[in-house]
C-alpha cells in the first residue's frame, strides 16, 4: 500500500468519525421566559463544555410562548416566570412538572434625565401609574415617597410588555396584592389588558422603550436594568422599608416561601414578609413532561437539571440572580425522580 493510498484511507476514516460524532449529537429545544435567558444561556454553554455531544437550544420568546410551545410539544421543555394555571395544565397532552431554577427580581426602571437621586416607589403608587391615574412625575403621591427630590412636571409614559410574559405576571401579581382596584380591573396573568401605555416585546423591548423615552417608566428583570445601565428604583416592602433589588434582598424573599413550599413548586413570593425583603421577587420555572416520548432527551434533561440546581447555581450572582435555597434544591432533587427516563 503506497503512502497516497494510506493518506486517502486515513482521511476517509476521519470523515466517517466526524460524521459519526455529529450524528450522535443530541439537540434539545426549549422556549419561554426572557427573565432567566441570561442565566440559561450561561448554563447551556457551560453544560455543553462538559458534555460536547449535548446542545440545548433556547428561544427567549416570553413565558406565554413557552407555555404554548411546550403544550403543543413543538419544544421539549418550556420556561415561565408565572406558573401554569390549572386550566393550562389540563389542556396539556401529559402531566407537566414545574422546577424552580433561580430567583430573580423585577424592578421599576425609569428615564428622568435631570434626576440623579434613586427614586422610591410603593405598590399602590406603581399601580396608580400603570392604571393611568398618576400621569405626572411631580404627582404628590410620588413626591411624598421621595422627600427632598426635585421632580419634574414631565408626563409619565408607561412601558409594558406586548407579549405573554412571566415578568408581567410577577409585576401584576405584586400590584394586585397592594391595589384592590388593580386586582378588580386588571388582575393577574401573563397577558393583561393594559389601561395605558406602550408595549415592547421581551425584557429587551421594554428596556429599549424606557431608555429612548424621557419620562418613561417600565418593569424588567434586574439583569436587563444592569446590562442597559438604566436607573431603577427601590420598592416599599411589607415591613414599610424601601428596599433595592439585590441578590441578598431577593434571597430573603424566598425564606418564608420555603417553609410552605407546595409539592408542585407553584408558589408566589411577591410582597413576602420580613425585614430587608425585596417585594417584587420570584422563582422562575422550567417545565418538563413527567412522561415524555423521547426518553433519551428526558434522561439528559434530568442530568442537566441536577447540574443546574447544584454546580450551576454558582453562576447566579454575577448575572443578578439569587441562588435557590438548599431546602428547595433538596425537594427538587427528589421531584426529578418522577420523570420517566426509561
Amino acid at each position: 500500500m503506497n503512502a497516497l493510498t494510506k493518506t486517502g484511507i486515513a482521511a476517509a476514516t476521519a470523515v466517517v468519525l466526524v460524521a459519526g460524532a455529529a450524528a450522535q449529537t443530541m439537540r434539545i429545544n426549549g422556549a419561554g421566559a426572557t427573565f432567566p435567558y441570561p442565566i440559561y444561556s450561561k448554563w447551556f454553554s457551560e453544560y455543553n463544555k462538559q458534555h460536547a455531544n449535548v446542545e440545548i437550544n433556547y428561544q427567549s420568546i416570553g413565558s406565554g410562548g413557552g407555555i404554548q410551545q411546550v403544550t403543543k410539544q413543538t419544544v421539549f421543555f418550556g420556561a415561565t416566570d408565572g406558573p401554569m394555571t390549572a386550566e393550562q395544565m389540563q389542556n396539556a397532552p401529559g402531566k407537566i412538572l414545574h422546577f424552580p431554577t433561580v430567583l430573580g427580581a423585577v424592578v421599576p426602571i425609569y428615564n428622568l434625565p435631570n434626576v440623579s437621586t434613586e427614586l422610591k416607589f410603593s405598590g399602590p403608587v406603581l399601580a396608580d401609574i400603570f392604571l393611568g391615574k398618576i400621569t405626572k412625575w411631580n404627582d404628590p403621591a410620588i413626591a411624598k415617597l421621595n422627600a427632598g427630590v426635585t421632580l419634574p412636571a414631565t408626563d409619565i409614559t408607561v412601558a409594558h410588555r406586548a407579549d405573554g410574559s412571566g415578568t408581567t405576571y410577577i409585576w401584576v401579581d405584586f400590584l394586585s396584592k397592594l391595589s384592590p382596584e388593580w386586582k378588580s380591573k386588571v388582575g393577574v396573568a401573563t397577558s393583561v389588558n393594559w389601561p395605558t401605555g406602550v408595549g415592547g416585546r421581551g425584557n429587551e423591548g421594554v428596556s429599549g422603550l424606557v431608555k429612548q423615552t424621557p419620562g418613561a417608566i417600565g418593569y424588567v428583570e434586574l439583569i436587563y436594568a444592569l446590562q442597559n445601565k438604566i436607573a431603577y428604583g427601590s420598592v416599599m416592602n411589607m415591613a414599610g422599608d424601601a428596599v433595592k433589588a439585590t441578590v441578598e434582598s431577593v434571597t430573603l424573599a424566598a425564606a418564608e416561601a420555603v417553609k410552605a413550599m407546595p409539592p408542585d413548586f407553584r408558589v408566589s413570593i411577591t410582597n413576602a414578609p420580613g425585614k430587608g425583603v425585596y417585594p417584587i421577587s420570584s422563582f422562575t420555572w422550567m417545565l418538563l413532561y413527567e412522561n415524555a416520548k423521547d426518553k433519551a432527551q428526558a434522561k439528559t434533561m434530568v442530568d442537566f437539571m441536577k447540574w443546574a440546581l447544584t454546580d450551576g447555581q454558582k453562576y447566579c450572582a454575577d448575572l443578578g440572580y439569587a441562588p435557590l435555597p438548599d431546602a428547595v434544591v433538596k425537594l427538587e432533587m427528589a421531584a426529578l425522580a418522577k420523570i420517566k427516563i426509561s
